[in-house]
């Protein structure tokens, strides 16, 4: 999840919904038995938008998916393991092409400032919802034209052919072929289902940008208002279906994208959960006396894309020569300090399918040097490294880190100029294809090795997540494959494959996995690290 993505679509406005709305809402919400107690979270960044099918972000997830929004399947709290969401059961037909969804009844819509709803959530919303993203046609996606970068990247809008309501509280989508981690993929943020009553309300006023501005779920928590680069306001919702869920009142992000005083304000209790802590911060963090520091091995891969559209990193050679120039020890020691291990595969060793040994070229400038001059070129060449202007788990570091490899590509005759923009410019960018060489990672959605092999090294996901815009038909035929086989361990053989023809060819260089770090103060109850990359505040209470 998430590089973060901002789509060719209008940056988010400054939105302030109306105080005494908000007043309401915090009073109904203390009204319905929410504990009368304030959370801040200080966050890393502004959320490009609020309409989560359009992007693929930890900084917009946390800030929409997880509070305002349910899919139909949901990943556990703090875990990976798919459990009812929206939908209470579900069967899969015996040649696993159809899915029938029970939705859950008593779901109520949020009542905001801007919208009130008439009735409960139905088959008529989820209908919506992947209409939306299956039609080119459908008049809300006719109005608001964006990009379902999640959808497309993983090939559903090719693989579902028909979602049919069979009565109000039931769903069948019918799939082209068999995909095993079809139930996974819909517990991932894009599948947030929206309400079609609010839509069709937008759609008539005009309005249908709104979507990504002012949001309405299900979830635990009602969205008040957003000031950009400042804060989201939100409230408890005192109609959640899962009521034991929602343990405060007032969730008000902070947005601090400098580290250093998000680590300043969680000591002086200005917040009581901060993100992405620096490498340096994490001893001082663990001495304060009220504040926790749990940690897990990260479910992340920072690497480095190199795009096989430009020349010269298009030849095989001269992307084997610029990874063996990285000395990948050095970067461990001074960017992750010592959280972080050596990348060697295209995902984590602890996803399942990740093969052991797999060959790698050590640290070797000489040999580097020579395997360049193979390649055509014995003086080397100019090219833009760019770096992002972000802290994330994958990289807590990224101009550091460009600055090493800058130094070390020198030493084999490569300029790299650094580049950076603001954060959904530099993905913008990088989607459009401008980058020669570009820094950026990646923290797994959901458990199955196709998030990571096919979400960022797909031929479908050239224009999406795959940096690299690397379209090898041996790597996507076994992509294609594996996605359409339901065995474990033949799906394992395949990916492993796969993994082979990716360090044969190298679209990208694998640098570190990292290890997570959540600072919390000791007043905070039951906040989980969630291995998918986000932060959740379902659940979560205050002492």
């Amino acid at each position: 999840m998430k590089q973060n993505k901002l789509l060719h679509v209008a940056r988010v406005t400054t939105l302030v919904a109306a105080a005494a709305a908000s007043l309401v809402g915090a009073n109904s919400a203390h009204a319905a038995g929410i504990p009368n107690k304030t959370l801040v979270y200080c966050s890393e960044g502004s959320p490009a938008g609020f309409d989560p099918a359009q992007y693929t972000t930890g900084v917009d997830f946390t800030a929409n998916t997880f509070t305002v929004y349910n899919r139909l399947v949901e990943f556990e709290r703090g875990g990976t393991k798919v459990e009812p969401g929206l939908a209470e059961k579900w069967e899969v037909s015996p040649d696993g092409k159809t899915y029938t969804f029970h939705l859950r009844h008593g779901v109520k819509f949020q009542t905001t400032s801007f919208f009130k709803p008439t009735r409960e959530f139905n088959a008529d919303d989820v209908i919506f919802t992947f209409q939306r993203m299956l039609d080119p046609n459908q008049p809300f996606r006719k109005a608001y034209p964006v990009q379902f970068p999640y959808f497309t990247d993983m090939g559903l809008d090719k693989l579902i052919t028909k979602v049919e309501k069979v009565d109000p509280y039931t769903v069948k989508f019918t799939l082209k072929e068999v995909n095993a981690p079809f139930i996974q993929n819909l517990a991932m943020e894009y599948a947030s289902i929206l309400s079609a009553e609010y839509t069709d309300q937008l759609l008539k006023a005009g309005k249908a940008a709104d979507i990504n501005q002012f949001p309405v779920g299900t979830g635990p928590f009602i969205f008040r208002s957003y000031t950009k680069d400042a804060t989201i306001r939100f409230d408890g919702n005192p109609d959640y279906w899962k009521p034991d869920a929602v343990k405060i009142s007032k969730l008000i992000f902070s947005i601090t994208p400098d580290a250093g005083v998000r680590v300043q304000k969680i000591k002086r209790d200005e917040c009581q959960v901060m993100s992405y802590p620096r490498p340096a911060d994490i001893a001082p963090l663990k001495a304060e006396p009220n504040i926790d520091m749990p940690s897990q091995p990260g479910f992340n891969l920072g690497y480095l894309a190199f795009n096989v559209t430009h020349k010269p990193v298009d030849k095989v050679e001269v992307r084997q020569a610029l990874d063996m120039a990285i000395n990948k020890k050095a970067i461990i020691d001074s960017v992750y300090q010592g959280a972080g291990q050596l990348a060697t595969n295209p995902m984590p060793p602890t996803q399942w399918s990740f093969v052991k040994g797999l060959p790698a070229a050590s640290f070797d400038t000489a040999k580097a040097k020579e395997l360049l001059a193979k390649a055509g070129y014995p003086n080397g060449f100019e090219l833009t490294l760019w770096a992002m202007p972000v802290q994330r788990a994958y990289n807590p570091n990224a101009r550091l880190m460009a600055e090493m490899i800058q130094a070390d590509w020198a030493k084999i005759g490569v300029k790299a100029k650094i580049v950076t923009y603001e954060w959904g410019e530099y993905i913008k960018r990088a989607h459009a294809g401008e980058h020669d060489t570009m820094l950026i990672g990646w923290t797994g959605d959901n458990g199955d090795p196709d998030n990571w092999l096919g979400t960022l090294l797909g031929c479908e996901a050239i224009n999406g997540n795959n940096f690299s815009k690397w379209c090898y038909k041996p790597f996507d035929d076994l992509i294609q494959k594996g996605r359409a086989t339901s065995d474990v361990a033949a799906r394992t053989k395949i990916y492993g494959d796969a993994q082979h023809i990716f360090a044969q060819q190298l679209p990208f260089a694998p640098i570190a996995h990292s290890t997570v770090y959540q600072p919390v103060s000791k007043k905070v109850v039951d906040m989980r690290i969630e291995p998918l990359g986000y932060a959740r505040f379902d659940g979560v209470s205050l002492k």
